[in-house]
């Protein structure tokens, strides 16, 4: 992807609580570039710190991912940060992007916004984006309703920006497919759970790389939306509906917005629990691209078999 002076053409998606700087700058070091979630830093002290080490120690371009909706109370001091400290580029996703966008041409940065359809995309194209993380039915986390084979080819007819393919990418042929529908670059997250840059647990680790495909199913239960996550036992005896009462709240027009954010406050915490302790209670977020996980690798062992035509 040109305007990222890329190697190969791959963003290591933001994941919330998993991506690290450590992960970011030895992405870069591979010939890639990485994104990491402002949300991953709980105050602006931090976040601060953390953009200038990426800005310190990364080789290449790096990112970083903005909840630009009204749900993000920090996104104030978060753009504030991402404009004195300068990522290469910014990620949108959901909400309004209009505001970082026009901030974030003023200092040369470009701004890619996550889209699931056309109808959006049009709003953020109109908007100035630089480019379209197009989120398909294959990804893993809050994933999209379009397959790639769709999504990919509409957005490459209507509009003139790149596209950036998000979802189902785990070797070398899947990456390609991607790319031959017109996609400029994907980004890939799951595949990058199970690495030894990764902050999370091995416990974390080891299940991406025990399961598979078959075993991701979606949950409401988390934060309210449809959100990806490994079909352990846990989430098995849970269940992955809400209950008739959540569901009930959930449709009160005065009451869903309050609703959500609570389930989205409490599903969060339990995620991160079960993301660096083992715990009986596990609900781990990955996509399906994990069936291409067979061990914990290193960042850069990932990237080597990912653009290796022996992964096909």
């Amino acid at each position: 992807m040109d305007m990222l002076k890329l190697e190969y053409p791959i963003i290591m998606a933001p994941m919330f609580l998993v991506s690290n700087v450590d992960m970011v700058v030895e992405a870069t070091k591979a010939g890639i570039t990485g994104c990491i979630p402002a949300l991953n830093w709980r105050n602006e002290s931090d976040l601060r710190k953390g953009l200038e080490e990426l800005k310190r120690r990364t080789q290449g371009s790096w990112g970083i991912n903005l909840i630009v909706n009204k749900s993000n109370i920090k996104l104030d001091y978060q753009i504030k940060a991402c404009m004195d400290i300068q990522p290469d580029y910014l990620i949108t996703s959901l909400g309004n992007p209009s505001k970082v966008i026009g901030q974030a041409h003023e200092q040369g940065i470009k701004v890619f916004c996550d889209v699931t359809d056309l109808g959006y995309a049009e709003k953020v194209v109109k908007a100035g984006c630089d480019g379209l993380i197009a989120v398909n039915a294959e990804a893993g986390g809050h994933r999209g309703m379009i397959s790639f084979k769709e999504l990919i080819p509409s957005l490459v007819k209507e509009f003139e920006v790149p596209v950036i393919s998000a979802g189902g990418v785990g070797d070398r042929k899947s990456l390609d497919e991607k790319l031959a529908l017109g996609a400029e670059a994907v980004s890939i997250g799951s595949p990058f759970i199970a690495t030894a840059e990764s902050p999370v647990s091995q416990e974390y680790k080891q299940a991406c790389v025990e399961y598979g495909a078959k075993d991701i199913v979606d949950t409401t239960k988390i934060s309210g939306s449809k959100l990806t996550v490994i079909n352990t036992p846990y989430v098995q005896e849970i269940g992955t509906e809400q209950n008739w009462l959540e569901k009930l709240l959930s449709r009160n027009k005065w009451l869903k917005k309050y609703v959500k954010m609570l389930t989205f406050a409490k599903g969060m915490k339990s995620v991160e629990k079960a993301a660096f302790a083992a715990t009986y209670k596990t609900v781990w977020c990955a996509g399906p691209s994990i069936e291409y996980t067979t061990s914990v690798q290193k960042v850069s062992e990932v990237v080597k078999r990912l653009m290796s035509a022996d992964s096909e």
